[in-house]
């Protein structure tokens, strides 16, 4: 009987196995479990070829690699770059350097002093004021016969973007005196009357006469048209002002739009720093009936376009800093 029973079990088998081969490492035939998601027991799982994913979203959502900041070193040829566009922007529209060369300004100024002009307010319609110091264009020929150097290119250039005073020769320096309007006088040596309104000028060169009594031009009486400028040197017997050029196409006159700027501080050397207000004696009654609202820059170009490049530095180290942060 029990020969019986192993021949029944063994053909039984022999029916089950009929047809196919055994496999002899299938799990299910060693009593293996397989979970749910075993493909070989009809779970649901990734096809065989396809590795299992990481945990993550997705090859998508893997962390970039952190952006390095540039160095310093491939950053400053941009910075240089804007601090010369931000200070030929200066010089062209705000403040710009000049450098005085010549006595007839003295003492207020001396030969080498440097000084900022103004040239913001003109944009917005503010015209010279008398007492002013101004630079201007050469109205008619004033400097001819007056020798001038030549500035190499290096000077020209840095003029050029205001880096340096400005290398142009062919301006000049003087104070208002009378605008548009105005009657100026002098007889005899003084005093210089606007108006009818004796002057006081105490920053007129020492030793000198408010007028000068020769018959060239010292002693006149003129009346300054609309539109123009009637300037003076502080040196009055080393100056060839408008008293000068009276024979000139604008009578001696400087047409305002001739004129660059209102020179406001005396910058170099620093040991005749100071600035160059409107004297007092222009402000006396019946002279002056419009005050000057005019404001001014005193800082030289360099210095406004290192202020202005440290934002854009600090702009873009933070953003780089943000960049990585995120990245």
């Amino acid at each position: 009987m029990g020969d019986v029973a192993v021949g029944a079990r063994s053909g039984h088998e022999g029916e089950e196995h009929r047809g196919r081969p055994v496999d002899t490492a299938d799990p299910a035939g060693d009593g293996a479990v397989t979970s749910g998601s075993d493909p070989a027991a009809g779970g649901e799982g990734p096809p065989a070829d396809e590795p299992p994913g990481g945990g993550g979203d997705g090859p998508g959502d893997r962390t970039p690699k952190a952006k390095k900041p540039r160095s310093f070193w491939k950053e400053l040829p941009i910075l240089i770059l804007i601090a010369l566009v931000l200070a030929l922007i200066i010089k062209t529209f705000l403040v710009q350097a000049f450098s005085i060369p010549s006595a007839s300004m003295e003492n207020t100024l001396r030969v080498g002093d440097r000084v900022l002009v103004d040239k913001l307010t003109p944009w917005f319609g503010s015209e010279p004021e008398r007492g002013e110091v101004v630079v201007f264009h050469d109205p008619d020929n004033w400097l001819a016969g007056e020798a001038t150097t030549e500035p190499n290119a290096v000077q020209t250039f840095l003029s050029w973007i205001g880096l340096m005073p400005s290398a142009e020769e062919k301006d000049l320096i003087k104070r208002v005196i009378g605008v548009g309007g105005d009657t100026v006088s002098c007889k005899g040596t003084g005093p210089l009357k606007v108006n009818g309104k004796a002057l006081d000028e105490p920053y007129v060169y020492p030793g000198n006469t408010p007028c000068s009594q020769d018959d060239q031009g010292g002693q006149f009486t003129v009346k300054v048209p609309e539109g123009s400028v009637w300037v003076m040197g502080d040196h009055r017997q080393n100056s060839r002002d408008s008293r000068y050029n009276q024979s000139d196409k604008n009578h001696g006159m400087v047409p305002v739009d001739q004129v660059v700027g209102r020179a406001i501080v005396k910058a170099w050397p620093i040991t005749r720093w100071g600035t160059l207000p409107v004297p007092d004696t222009f402000d006396q009654s019946g002279l002056n009936d419009q005050s000057s609202a005019s404001a001014a820059l005193t800082v030289a170009p360099e210095g406004l376009a290192l202020a202005g490049t440290v934002p854009v530095v600090l702009w873009r180290r933070r953003r780089a800093a943000a960049d990585s942060a995120n990245g």
